[in-house]
């Protein structure tokens, strides 16, 4: 049994082995045990359609059957396009990427190098913005673009929009998880964890090593300092500046919302009493 450096007992007839990490140790001996990775290999598939003016070295990158790499788009040694993506025109992905099966990347973004994306995935598609004139929605143009930076993994699903002008940027190192929407002009920092179906609205930006829970909603034009972590069903509506946990609707720290939960919960208690008092005769 894998454990802590720190744990001092013993276990009759199991054998104990310490080491500093016990899940990454056991992860390293799963691979022992399980069939091998799927190793790159390149190679075009028939059914490709490839711009004549993109730019690729066809010895060094996997495209899979049906997949479309438009005018100008640049792809990196290393990388795999899987069956049935799109990859926009102008779109430069950078070295050993992968994209899985029916990933869309929409004109004029940039993918930096070791990006994962799986499938569904959908980058730079239009900011959600119209103005209201004459009785109706009028769209407005979203002209900027999509940047990921090197070491992103975006989950199954999950949406990055365009910018409106400028680009929505995600940082190196950050991770997605699936069904997570993220709105144009949002700037994600570098090692961001955002967890299945949370949703951060337009303009927000997100600072370094912040941990974003499921579920959680983010309102737009919103700035979240480093290293604070969201919980999960949370709604931001303000800037947070203070390092901490922030729970609740709307967001506040931990101690808080807990506090006031316990306060809430006590509220049928305080009802009864208060009823029982009015119905005193007075004094």
């Amino acid at each position: 049994m894998l454990v802590p450096l720190e744990f001092t007992d013993t276990i009759p007839g199991v054998a104990l082995v310490a080491c500093h990490n016990a899940s990454a140790a056991f992860a390293e001996i799963v691979k022992r045990f399980t069939p091998p990775p799927w190793e790159f290999k390149a190679g075009i598939h028939p059914a490709a359609v490839i711009a004549p003016s993109a730019k690729l070295n066809r010895d060094k990158v996997c495209i899979g059957a049906c997949a479309v790499v438009e005018a100008g788009a640049e792809i990196g040694d290393g990388t795999e396009i899987g069956a049935g993506c799109f990859v926009g025109v102008q779109v430069k992905i950078g070295r050993d990427c992968l994209l899985f099966p029916r990933v869309t990347v929409y004109d004029y973004c940039l993918l930096g190098d070791r990006v994962r994306l799986h499938s569904g995935v959908t980058i730079g598609a239009d900011g959600f913005g119209y103005e209201f004139s004459g009785g109706r929605h009028e769209k407005i143009q979203q002209v900027g673009m999509v940047q990921i930076d090197n070491d992103v993994e975006i989950g199954a699903n999950s949406t990055v929009d365009r910018a409106r002008f400028g680009r929505t940027w995600i940082g190196e190192g950050t991770k997605i998880d699936n069904l997570v929407m993220i709105a144009h002009n949002c700037v994600l920092g570098r090692h961001v964890i955002v967890v299945a179906q949370a949703g951060i609205a337009g303009s927000t930006r997100i600072g370094d090593y912040c941990i974003i829970a499921a579920k959680a909603g983010i309102a737009g034009h919103l700035d979240i300092a480093p290293r604070i972590t969201i919980a999960g069903q949370t709604a931001v509506t303000r800037d947070l500046t203070d390092k901490g946990v922030y729970m609740g609707r709307p967001a506040q720290l931990r101690k808080d919302h807990q506090i006031q939960q316990v306060l809430v919960r006590r509220l049928p208690d305080l009802f009864e009493r208060v009823k029982k008092l009015e119905q005193r005769p007075p004094q």
